[in-house]
């Protein structure tokens, strides 16, 4: 079960930076994900040498998830966003009880 959470939280941090490149565009789309690619990797993945603490991180990834949720939105792909947002906040919450390996 861990694993396949961990295998669907990637899959969604991954629909994110898709969402952004989309919704943006060319290049707009290209900053947005390469933003969102360097926020994550900088403060909220496992092998950060900054990652935040929890509850900041939680708060940081909820809002990263929202942004992509709005864009499937803003895109008119209401259900896509649907599914996306709940595979988000489920995997976010689920990564608390299940952590992630940091070797």
């Amino acid at each position: 079960m861990k694993a396949a959470n961990l295998a669907l939280r990637f899959a969604c941090e991954v629909a994110a930076v898709v969402a952004l490149v989309w919704w943006g565009w060319i290049w707009l789309g290209i900053l947005l994900g390469a933003a969102l690619i360097a926020v994550w990797g900088a403060w909220i993945g496992p092998k950060s040498n900054r990652r935040l603490p929890d509850p900041f991180r939680f708060v940081l990834e909820l809002v990263i998830f929202g942004l992509a949720t709005a864009a499937f939105v803003a895109l008119g792909q209401p259900v896509l966003a649907a599914v996306f947002a709940v595979c988000a906040v489920v995997t976010a919450a689920l990564v608390r009880i299940w952590p992630e390996p940091i070797n």
